[in-house]
């Protein structure tokens, strides 16, 4: 059983967001969107810097040869423009069960509803192609934003896992949250109405 994997899902499109299996072939997009709001210097936050993302990518394609992450490059539908990576990862395969995490956007592309659109594309692959049991979401106890975001979701939280893993400088308390296979068609339904209502208000500015 421990060999077990889950099929590569390939690139997951949306109408706001593509998600494409990431590639060294991205970094360049990949600095520019990190350095759209200067998000690793949000201290409750792993972001990579721009000089850390050749490494980065390198990581995350170690860790899908090992078979504990899918990593994605997120893209705009509208532009095409790269503006941050997602991931599958801590996949459990034999439950199967997986975590969606080590996800970071550009400051531009929150709040236009690329984010709960990416979320939507992954877990309806996670509960309707593998067929998971259930869907984690980890974040650091002072990251409310992240915290607030997740259960915007509908994710419920689990607990807290104390001195859970050391970040830079401090011990880090980590928030678990999850979705399960019951909860997801609510969640789903959730998540359609939230895009749905991003693509009319895009609709609208257009028209306007």
């Amino acid at each position: 059983m421990s060999g077990m994997t889950l099929a590569h899902p390939g690139t997951l499109r949306g109408r706001l967001v593509t998600l494409e299996p990431l590639s060294l072939d991205h970094h360049d997009g990949l600095v520019d969107a990190v350095r759209d709001g200067e998000l690793w210097e949000l201290w409750y936050t792993i972001v990579p810097r721009p000089e850390q993302m050749s490494a980065e990518i390198r990581r995350r394609l170690e860790l899908q040869e090992r078979g504990s992450m899918i990593p994605f490059t997120a893209r705009r539908a509208d532009t095409g423009a790269i503006i941050g990576m997602t991931t599958y990862m801590n996949i459990q395969a034999e439950t199967p069960r997986v975590e969606i995490g080590s996800t970071w956007n550009a400051a531009s592309a929150q709040g236009i509803g690329t984010n709960p659109e990416s979320k939507l594309l992954l877990l309806q692959h996670a509960f309707e192609q593998w067929h998971c049991t259930a869907v984690e979401f980890c974040t650091d106890f002072h990251n409310h934003q992240s915290r607030a975001a997740i259960a915007r979701l509908g994710a419920k939280q689990d607990g807290i896992l104390r001195a859970h893993r050391r970040a830079e400088g401090y011990l880090r308390d980590t928030v678990v949250f999850s979705i399960t296979q019951p909860e997801w068609p609510g969640v789903r339904r959730g998540l359609e109405h939230r895009v749905n209502r991003h693509i009319a208000a895009a609709g609208d500015l257009r028209l306007g």
